[in-house]
């Protein structure tokens, strides 16, 4: 393929290649020369760089061989795509290059044109010549000169001999020359309109969609057309439209649609041209009505004569009408529509109200459809939310007007009977519209139903009046939709139904009608999340069995109160189980009293006879709908036997009996599988029924994937429901509600908009097909042979039409049968079953209906896969091999083509895989078949089948498939599309067999990958739009196989234009392509979108919308006007992943999209005052239409698009979270690049939020809520750099309490209600206020909805269901849960470092909940009592209260779980709080008070508020510690971690308050289960908050418990119990602690859980686990730290919880853990800090050290012991080891001086310790840094020891130590400190001297001075040398000096004995003292001045030990 790529045709390199590669050769050099011409091109009309430059320079000295080349192409008869580029290459070759040679060129492709030659093979040079002219037109137009008449008259003349081919390649071209001429070519516009016109008409369609096309362009010039010959072109297209298939109906209605449009609105130029009279809307409306009532048969004069004329229309033509009238409302735009929207409706209306539309019922449903898809099209699409409302209430009066025509008809019966019939169709279509439209609008609808003179709810009212049951269901599903979008209204209006049929009882049209709205209503409860209050249900099962008890009493009024009695029963079922259950006893006795009670019974209803009492039995007997429901209850099996004997008489009981039984298990009704057998096959082989029925369920049970074979792919375009009913089998798409009646309130099938099922006889068939698929996998294999032969013979039977019907139908059961097999894995049964079967399917795939071909393939397929063994699928495959050899008819080679396609698809490619080789041959050579196109289709499907399912065993045949499928994409002719559809099928499924070896290199893979892209790079060209979506399709896979090779650039352009697509596949398949790669390159996306919306300038002939918005503002548009689900779901993950990849970089422009969509309302509601010039505003990037055209305004985005963008906005701001720079406002403003950072936004994201919270409609209430609070969250704590002290969310206190005002307003549904309290707490709770008269604003809001709580259950008239009311009052307690957290701060003032600097003051918020806390608390309790109730186990529901709890109801018990589940936490927080606040006393108090002074401070200062009885305030804590212990034991996963942390608070809080330690102590099993629970708790919970937190509630519990026991102490001492004191405590006499019992063990069990975590290395099984490598010591992160030090304080403690004996059990390992956390922690730190966790150790070991235990006689050697191992084991851990460097000595020799102090007894005269500490000490006054870090600490602690008391523990010490110090400060002489810290340790070790010194007896002083006094006198600087001296070094002169003359003083007679015996120190010292007194003033001053001792020392400890 390189080759190719070459500016001229390298003819050497083609002649090289085989034949069959030359075509594809040449369509790559054509397609890169297109890119050459193109890119050179650009450069024509702007230079842009310099390589196309060269390409230009080149193409041009090159021009005279290209066009050889390119002409010499024209006569190699190139295939239809290398004509079409060959076209376009010389064009722009000649318009780029020089034109000289253009006229020869031309007149080369006339010569060719005119040419006698019509053999084939001559053919596709002449459509090549036909190309060139065409595009060499379109390119140049008026440059070509005066030759364009010849050229016409040519192009003329060849297109009446032509074949179909040619002439649509001509018509094509012609539509070309006539866009290139534009208004040039008048002269010749009669002469093509005059030749094009009897084409409409040819029997090839793609002939007549050229010809739509060459017509649609000529009225753009051509005058005439709309005008003189208006009627004449509409006679045409009628008569087109007949017998016309998809593509034609959309050509001609576009045609039809826009001639009308402009004969209505012409063009300025036009007119102004010629003076032209212009048509009336009246004359063009009744043109268009004709096509719609007569068809294409010529006109009418009058109505009479319409009346006469017999035969209906062809629904062909009536669709096709259909559609022109969309188009031709598009066309004027919705502007037009608006203002003409009532003449349209009217007009509209009309049509459905003509006799000729309605002839028979089923042509009525279908004009029905035609005109509501009118009316949805264009009202729905085109017009704005206002402009929708104003439609409306033109609906309104419409529907008013008709239901006062009512009843007034004068004359006789027949008239009026005409005129009722014609009327409700009326009805029915504008009722339909009114629901959809409010429905649509949602919420937005309300001014549509409050404003009183429209009065849509007492107008649709009035129709459940109506004589037609039609018109009535109609009205009952308007009201349904109305309830659906305003949920609000759904009680009142069942509630007004309900008072009606009480009161119009007497009337059967009253009763008939308000139990349809009753039904509906109740049918629409599903969609309104808030539901019904539960009392309702009640209601509706008291007027059914009312209407069902009377029925018998009046037969005028039987039928009706029967019907509309088993109807609302049936409706009560949609309510679901928790409402069903209470009526259930009820429902089954009456449903028991329908059927004769005994056969004597069953025999005297039979004798009965007239048809009226059977009529009223069995519409009774219909009344089984409701079991549908209720399936799971009924196993009655005498009710079944008793039905099959009423089959005959009513179709209805027989659709309600297979639904039933369809959905109960077959088992159940097993006895009679006989009798329903035989009533089933009867039912679908139409033996008791004259009318050839078929069934509707054929194509949902064949293969999605064979619609192209079937045609069924109808259904994924815009027009589907009104295509339906053009489909082959019976009565499809005539869905009608009357059809059946329980449709109003059952949900409707997804896709639907309003329910329509179809008419009985087929919904009978359907339905017995579905259950003979349930019942056939439980048949005796003797049963199904004699069925299976049954059918054969059945159809034997039947002969003509009546045969087809019932082989449809039969075929269907067979496939529902065998899908039922496979779904059970049973199989079909012994051989001659199969043979049947076999018989059966074969037979059929020679049918000549392709229905029943497809029908038999997917038969033996689904057969293949039930039998599952080789050899059956072996002769079914050999079977169709034989066949396909043999046969010569098309009818057989595409059945058993097929045959082989369905075999592979069902058995896998392993289990056909022998046939492979021979199928693929097969098909292959029939692909290649040219004579038969459909042949082609059928084998190619076949093909993409097996390629599909063989997956990589396919990978042989490759190579040979890719070249056939490239073949004949370039040789199949494009009009054949099914060809095309199925060679992109091909391509796709070849594309995933090569999968990711398509990265690849190699020679073969380039290839394989570069004839994909040619195929592709084919069908994108095709005309055909499903063609372009396989081609798109391709490319995706592609792209994820091989994404380097896909080629964005021209990619995303073509699927940008895609998107504007009137094709709804082609733009899902743009849609879907654009999601995956959004996923991967949302930013080139985005680019290449934007470059095409700057070339789209240039090129006037692409429809573009994409405006500076980009691509997201299209992507954002089409989400206002796409109705198709997974399109919109596509656009949603699209638009999704390209915010996720670009907000943050694009911040502004992304949050400019989402405001301009949010800021629509506001936009439409100031429209009317605003400008015409405003009229194109920021809204312009959602209009669908060019912006040229000023008379289609855009339609401003819905609602639904309102809320994505509100989603959108929540998910920036989460984007942002991770950059903390998007939350500084003082940074971004110092940047402040393009307001890159979210701060910089934030008065617009609070206007979005404000916009979006304050809208009509509730879904973008919510979004907008959501909104609010996260900009709250994220906003609270940024500061305002201009005011300091404040934050930057304080100046949009007015927009939050405005944003939150409306949802508290007594209307605002729950939900909104609920989430408006949640978004006030987070205001008041985030601290932004500082101000309290601020903060009421909102508080305000808070007061009134707890008011509303207040009231009570039953207050206030209710709307929605009980657990709505739950929500919203639970939302509203917990909202007040938040802000009063901070209760606690009044008393506690540890608390006040929580607070962060811009909070507010601790009791304001306090004074905010104080006035409320009285009836609060009583709530918050109640709320608490109900949670711990439904949290209980379900074998415990019997304890329930029966009348609910205090916040929800037992009927809606479920519902109010998840309520109550999302709202406990904080309350729980709070009532902790609360109770610890008032010492649990104040509950009592506020009973008695009266209400009046209810609002006092429920705070109180004095003790006398403990009037509550220690009872009361143990249930307190037991629902508490309850709630909370039941949590923590199983919270689940998705709990959120707050209500973890609220939980783990309120324990601890209320653990602070004396009495709750009261409680918790005295159950010491309590506490032992709280302990345990809390360990459980670590084990599944990580973060260290949670674990700190259970440390400080483990904390309060062992408090507690030490309180309890100092309590028990205390009593036993007053009853003068000194020995049994001994015992109190755990462990008693023995010491033992019993697991499971003791609190102490439970302790222990935690703690060390917890140790181990953090600090492995304790577990002493690690070190001898032999993988163990020992780790060095590293210091903890400061969260573990705490943990740690937290774990050690406690585990300090646990010995005061024991008695002696149980303490000595503990302390072993209490010390082993201890000293371990020593040895781990004591890391020494960069600022020689003291870590945490090694004061909490030390602190632990002075506690246990200093424990009374030490006195305690008996445990005295064990006590000792105790000591002594542990001072041992901290000798061993401060060890020097290599191992550990950074050892922290200073702490060892801390804990080393704490035993020595506080056991010195134990300790004393043990040498071997005795030792070991002096060791540790010599080696840290020896340490290599001696002056830094270690010395002056050990200096300290050494003077601690020599200070003790006991002087037979320090004077070893002293002895061993005191020379090793003198030497060390002798030493200092010669290296003098360099540093303050040297200093303090030499100013450490002479104070350790000095006091020696005093501690020496008078005899030995003057020893002692003369080793100090010299050692100071060393340190005294010369005289001389002071004034250079370091400022260390004068430090330590100035603190000898000092301390010398304050010894002198002190030891006179020592100090001169010892100067006087050294003459030199006396003289250094007098020296030094003479030049310290005549220093001058100023100098000692500054001396002074400075701090000669650093009185702190650098260590500091945060705890003093000693």
């Amino acid at each position: 393929m390189e080759l190719a790529h070459s500016l001229l045709l390298n003819e050497e390199a083609l002649a090289q290649i085989t034949e069959a590669k030359r075509p594809v050769f040449i369509f790559e050099w054509l397609r890169f020369l297109d890119k050459v011409l193109v890119a050179a091109n650009k450069v024509t009309l702007q230079i842009r760089f310099w390589h196309s430059f060269a390409w230009q320079v080149d193409v041009k000295e090159k021009q005279k061989k290209l066009v050889e080349q390119l002409t010499g192409l024209i006569s190699s008869a190139p295939g239809p795509p290398t004509r079409k580029l060959l076209a376009k290459n010389l064009a722009t070759l000649y318009s780029i290059g020089d034109t000289f040679t253009v006229f020869q060129t031309l007149d080369k492709c006339n010569e060719i044109i005119k040419s006698k030659d019509d053999t084939p093979a001559y053919l596709p040079t002449k459509l090549a010549a036909v190309a060139c002219v065409g595009a060499f037109y379109e390119k140049m137009g008026r440059m070509l000169g005066s030759s364009f008449p010849d050229t016409i008259n040519n192009l003329l003349k060849a297109l009446k001999s032509a074949e179909s081919q040619g002439r649509g390649e001509i018509l094509l071209s012609l539509q070309k020359v006539l866009r290139g001429l534009g208004g040039a070519a008048a002269s010749c516009h009669r002469d093509i309109y005059k030749n094009a016109r009897s084409l409409l008409t040819d029997r090839s369609m793609a002939v007549r969609c050229a010809v739509a096309k060459c017509l649609l362009e000529l009225q753009n010039e051509a005058v005439f057309m709309w005008t003189t010959e208006l009627e004449n072109v509409a006679t045409l297209c009628f008569k087109a439209l007949e017998g016309s298939n998809y593509g034609v109906r959309v050509a001609v209605a576009k045609l039809l649609g826009t001639v009308m449009a402009t004969a209505l609105m012409p063009k300025q130029a036009a007119v102004m041209r010629q003076n032209v009279k212009r048509a009336t809307l009246e004359e063009v409306l009744e043109l268009m009505a004709t096509g719609f009532l007569r068809g294409g048969s010529g006109f009418l004069k009058s109505g009479g004569e319409m009346l006469k004329g017999g035969g209906s229309v062809s629904r062909e033509v009536r669709v096709g009408v259909t559609e022109a009238y969309v188009v031709f409302v598009t066309t004027l735009g919705g502007q037009w529509l608006e203002r003409n929207f009532a003449t349209f409706l009217s007009h509209v209306l009309d049509l459905v109200s003509h006799p000729r539309a309605t002839q028979t019922h089923v042509e009525a449903v279908y004009s029905r459809r035609c005109v509501s898809f009118m009316l949805r099209a264009t009202l729905g699409g085109l017009l704005g939310e206002k402009a929708q409302i104003a439609a409306g209430k033109e609906i309104c009066q419409a529907i008013s007007k008709q239901m006062r025509a009512v009843g007034k008809e004068d004359g006789g019966e027949i008239s009026r009977f005409r005129a009722l019939q014609s009327n409700q169709h009326v009805m029915v279509c504008a009722l339909k519209e009114l629901g959809s439209l409010v429905q649509s609008l949602s919420a937005t609808a309300s001014p549509l139903i409050q404003e009183p003179s429209i009065g849509l709810l007492e107008t649709v009212t009035s129709v459940l009046l109506h004589p037609s049951m039609a018109a009535r269901l109609a009205a009952a599903w308007c009201l349904r939709c109305v309830a659906v979008a305003l949920p609000y209204q759904l009680t009142p209006l069942l509630d007004r139904c309900a008072e009606r049929i009480n009161n119009l009882k007497s009337s059967p049209e009253a009763v008939s009608g308000y139990s349809f709205a009753m039904a509906a209503l109740l049918g629409g409860v599903h969609q309104c999340p808030l539901g019904i209050p539960h009392s309702k249900g009640k209601l509706v099962v008291s007027i059914a069995e009312d209407l069902l008890r009377t029925a018998a009493q009046n037969s005028r009024l039987s039928l009706q109160r029967t019907q509309a009695g088993w109807l609302l029963l049936g409706a009560l079922m949609t309510l679901g189980p928790s409402l069903v259950r209470y009526h259930l006893p009820k429902m089954l006795l009456l449903w028991r009293n329908v059927f004769p009670r005994s056969q004597k019974e069953l025999e005297a209803e039979k004798a009965r006879g007239d048809a009226f009492t059977w009529q009223v039995t069995l519409e009774g007997r219909a009344g089984l709908h409701i079991l549908c429901n209720v399936r799971r209850h009924n196993s009655d099996q005498h009710t079944c036997s008793c039905f099959f004997c009423s089959h005959a008489y009513a179709a209805m009981v027989r659709l309600r009996l297979y639904d039933i039984l369809a959905l109960l298990p077959p088992k159940t009704y097993e006895g009679s599988f006989n009798a329903l057998l035989r009533e089933l096959v009867a039912e679908f082989t139409l033996t008791d029924n004259s009318a050839n029925t078929t069934t509707s369920l054929l194509r949902s049970l064949c293969h999605y994937d064979d619609s192209v074979l079937m045609g069924s792919w109808l259904q994924e375009t815009d027009h589907k429901c009104i295509e339906d009913q053009l489909q082959p089998n019976s009565a499809s798409g005539s869905g009608a509600l009357e059809h059946d009646p329980s449709s109003i309130y059952l949900r409707v099938p997804v896709g639907e908009a309003i329910p329509g099922p179809l008419p009985l006889g087929v919904s009978v068939i359907d339905a017995s097909v579905a259950l003979f698929g349930v019942v056939f996998p439980h048949v005796s294999s003797k049963h199904r042979l004699q069925m299976l032969d049954h059918f054969a013979e059945c159809i034997k039977q039947a002969k003509g039409v009546r045969q087809q019907a019932v082989q449809l139908n039969i075929f269907t059961a067979v496939l529902s049968a065998l899908k039922g097999l496979a779904e059970n894995k049973s199989t079909l049964g012994p051989e001659e079953v199969r043979k049947s079967a076999l018989a059966l399917v074969m037979g059929a795939l020679d049918n000549p209906n392709p229905i029943l071909r497809c029908a038999a393939g997917e038969a033996l397929g689904r057969m293949a896969q039930v039998v599952g063994e080789a050899t059956f699928i072996a002769r079914m495959a050999q079977t169709s091999f034989d066949k396909l050899k043999s046969a010569r008819d098309v009818v057989s080679r595409t059945g058993h083509s097929l045959a082989l396609g369905c075999l592979h698809r069902y058995v896998g490619g392993i289990g056909s895989g022998q046939h492979l080789k021979t199928s693929v041959s097969i098909l292959l050579a029939l692909a290649q078949d040219g004579s038969s196109h459909e042949v082609q289709t059928w084998a190619l499907h076949s093909l993409a089948l097996i390629v599909d399912s063989s997956g990589p065993m396919y990978r042989g045949y490759v190579e040979p498939t890719l070249s056939l499928v490239l073949t004949l994409l370039l040789t199949v002719p494009p009009s054949h599309i099914e060809v095309h559809q199925c060679l992109g099928r091909c391509l796709g499924a070849l594309i995933t067999t090569v999968g990711p070896e398509l990265q690849g290199n190699g020679a073969t893979i380039s290839t394989i990958r570069s004839s994909c892209l040619v195929g592709c790079a084919i069908m994108q060209d095709h005309s055909d739009s499903l063609v372009q979506a396989a081609a798109i399709s391709c490319l995706q896979q592609l792209h994820m196989f091989a994404p380097r090779h896909v080629n964005l650039s021209s990619l995303v352009p073509c699927l940008c234009v895609h998107l504007c697509s009137s094709h709804l596949l082609l733009r899902r398949a743009a849609v879907a392509c654009l999601r995956q790669l959004a996923q991967r390159e949302a930013a080139e996306v985005c680019e290449y979108a934007m470059s095409l919306a700057k070339r789209a300038g240039d090129n006037t002939t692409v429809n573009l919308n994409i405006t500076e918005t980009g691509l997201e503002g299209v992507l954002f548009g089409m989400l206002d006007r796409e109705t198709d689900r997974k399109l919109c779901s596509d656009i949603h993950d699209t638009l999704g992943h390209m915010l996720s990849s670009l907000a943050v970089e694009k911040l502004s422009h992304w949050l400019k999209l989402c405001k301009d969509v949010l800021a629509a309302t506001t936009v439409e509601k100031d429209e009317e005052d605003s400008e015409k010039k405003d009229e194109m505003d920021d809204d312009s990037m959602f209009t669908g239409l060019g912006e040229d055209d000023k008379s289609k305004p855009s339609v401003a985005p819905r609602w639904v698009t309102r809320v994505f963008a509100a989603d959108c906005l929540c998910r920036i701001i989460l984007l942002c979270e991770n950059d903390k720079a998007h939350f500084d406002l003082a940074a971004a403003l110092h940047i402040k690049q393009c307001l890159a950072k979210l701060v910089l936004h934030l008065s617009d994201l609070i206007r979005m939020a404000f916009m979006a919270a304050t809208d009509h409609s509730n879904q973008l209430r919510m979004a907008g809520l959501q909104a609010l609070e996260d900009i709250i969250k994220k906003f609270a704590s940024v500061p305002e750099p201009e005011f300091p002290g404040h934050v930057i969310l304080e100046q949009y206190q007015a927009n939050v309490g405005a944003a939150l005002r409306p949802a508290f307003s007594p209307d605002t549904p729950s939900d909104i209600t609920a989430k408006a309290c949640q978004v006030c707490s987070t205001w008041i709770g985030s601290g932004v206020v500082s101000d309290l008269n601020d903060l009421r604003r909102v508080h305000n809001l808070l007061v009134s909805s707890l008011d509303k709580v207040q009231a009570g259950k039953g207050s206030s008239s209710q709307l929605y269901s009980e657990s709505a009311t739950t929500m919203e009052k639970l939302a509203v307690l917990k909202a007040w849960a938040e802000p009063a957290k901070p209760v606690r701060s009044v008393d506690d003032e540890e608390d006040d470092d929580d607070l962060g600097a811009n909070v507010l003051p601790p009791d304001s918020l306090i004074t905010l909940v104080q006035p409320e806390l009285p009836a609060l608390s009583r709530l918050w309790l109640a709320m608490l009592r109900d949670y711990a109730l439904l949290t209980l186990p379900a074998e415990f529901s019997s304890q329930l209260p029966p009348d609910g709890g205090a916040f929800y109801t037992p009927e809606t018990i479920d519902t109010a779980r998840i309520h109550y589940r999302s709202s406990w936490a904080p309350v729980l927080h709070a009532v902790a709080l609360w109770l610890s606040s008032t010492g649990f006393g104040a509950g009592e108090e506020k009973e008695e008070v009266p209400s009046s002074l209810s609002r006092t401070p429920a705070i109180p200062q004095a003790p006398s508020s403990t009037t509550k009885t220690f009872e009361e305030s143990c249930i307190s804590v037991f629902y508490l510690s309850g709630v909370s212990i039941e949590f923590l034991c199983f919270p689940r996963p998705e709990e959120p971690m707050e209500h973890v942390m609220s939980c783990l608070h309120a324990l601890f809080t209320l653990l602070e308050s004396p009495s709750a330690k009261i409680h918790i102590a005295e159950d010491q099993l309590l506490a032992v289960e709280l302990l345990n629970v809390l360990h459980r708790l670590l084990l599944t919970r990580d973060p260290p908050a949670v674990q700190l937190q259970v440390t400080a509630v483990v904390q309060e519990t062992i408090r507690a418990a030490q309180d309890h026991l100092q309590r028990q102490k205390a009593s036993k001492e007053e009853e003068g119990e000194k020995d049994s004191q001994r015992s109190l405590g755990e462990g008693g006499d023995t010491g033992e602690l019993v697991p499971g019992k003791s609190l102490v063990f439970a302790a222990m069990e935690l703690l060390v859980f917890v140790l181990v975590r953090h600090l492995p290395q304790l577990n002493a099984r690690v070190k001898e686990s032999p993988s163990h490598v020992p780790l060095r010591p590293q210091r903890l992160p400061e969260e573990s730290a705490r943990l740690v030090a937290n774990t050690v304080s406690i585990l300090a403690e646990l010995p005061s919880l024991c008695s002696p004996a149980g303490s000595m059990t503990i302390l072993p390992t209490v010390l082993f853990l201890i000293t371990g956390v020593l040895r781990e922690a004591a890391v020494k730190t960069a600022d020689n800090s003291v870590p945490v966790t090694v004061s909490a150790a030390l602190q632990g070991i002075k506690t246990i050290i200093t424990s009374p235990l030490a006195r305690v006689e008996s445990m005295q050697t064990q006590w000792t012991g105790l000591v002594r191992s542990s001072l041992a084991s901290v000798l061993e851990h401060s060890q020097p080891d290599e191992s550990r460097p950074d050892m922290d000595q200073v702490s060892m020799l801390t804990a080393i001086t704490l035993f020595l102090l506080s056991a010195s007894n134990e300790l004393v005269g043990v040498t071997v310790l005795q030792k070991g500490c002096m060791d540790r000490f010599r080696n840290a006054l020896n340490f290599s840094d001696p002056w830094v870090s270690t010395s002056a600490r050990c200096y300290q602690l050494l003077l601690s020891v020599f200070q003790h008391s006991s002087r037979t523990l320090s004077t070893p010490y002293i002895h061993a130590l005191a020379p090793v110090m003198v030497e060390k400060l002798k030493a200092v002489e010669c290296s003098r400190p360099g540093t303050a810290a040297e200093l303090q340790a030499v100013q450490e070790g002479i104070r350790v001297l000095e006091n020696l010194v005093g501690m020496g007896e008078e005899q030995n002083r003057v020893q002692l001075l003369t080793l100090l006094v010299p050692t100071l006198i060393s340190y005294l600087l010369d005289e001389n040398a002071i004034s250079s001296a370091p400022q260390v070094s004068r430090a330590l002169h100035d603190f000898a000096l000092q301390n010398l003359m304050r010894i002198g003083p002190l030891y006179p007679a020592a100090f001169k004995i010892v100067i006087g015996a050294a003459p030199e120190l006396k003289i250094r010292l007098e020296s030094a003292i003479r030049a310290n007194q005549a220093s001058n003033r100023a100098k000692a001053a500054a001396r002074l001045a400075q701090p000669t001792v650093q009185a702190a020392p650098t260590i500091k400890l945060k705890t003093s030990f000693f």
